[in-house]
């Protein structure tokens, strides 16, 4: 087979559609650092700019099959990418106010029916969101944050290793702080 590094965008998503997965790997060869560089000019953050491009690549393999590409292949990846830094800034924007209105309710020592209910708001989509991790990765997280068990115990009950305990742990906390961001420190510190 000839080299894909040869063949135009077209040629390589025309393969992509058909689970071509070194026409994948080359997609990403030519486009990963250029991405990242680009994320990382607008976001200042390095590990938030690896995410964005990872979460572009997982989402171009996921739609691959119904994928139409209505631009060129780059301006495509680019607005992806931007499309994602432009969310996580309104998140972090988002944060930002609720933050600021949280050291307000804090220094002025008043706790308000409003206050009450974004709060309660907030804690129902951690829940929810906790809900939605996959199952043995949701009991680990309940069994260690409901129930104050160590690796070992959390091990012992579930019938798995501490290694395992730990992963799951990692894995969920990594889920819940991209869907969450601070909001689930918040909740966790009141």
């Amino acid at each position: 087979m000839h080299s894909l590094s040869n063949l135009d965008d077209f040629e390589l998503m025309t393969l992509l559609k058909a689970d071509h997965e070194l026409a994948f790997a080359e997609i990403f060869r030519r486009f990963d650092s250029l991405l990242y560089i680009y994320a990382y000019k607008k976001l200042q953050n390095t590990e938030e700019a690896k995410d964005v491009v990872q979460e572009v690549f997982v989402q171009l393999w996921n739609a691959r099959k119904d994928f139409v590409l209505k631009t060129t292949l780059p301006g495509y990846l680019y607005k992806a990418v931007l499309n994602k830094i432009l969310n996580i800034i309104a998140r972090k924007q988002s944060e930002t106010k609720y933050i600021a209105s949280l050291q307000h309710a804090i220094n002025s020592d008043m706790v308000s029916a409003d206050f009450l209910i974004r709060e309660k708001d907030i804690r129902a989509l951690i829940e929810k969101e906790i809900a939605a991790l996959p199952k043995k990765m949701r009991e680990v997280f309940e069994l260690r944050k409901n129930h104050y068990l160590s690796n070992k115990e959390i091990a012992l009950q579930l019938n798995i290793s501490e290694q395992t305990v730990e992963t799951h742990m990692k894995r969920a906390l990594k889920i819940l702080r991209n869907k969450l961001g601070v909001l689930i420190y918040l909740c966790y510190l009141l």
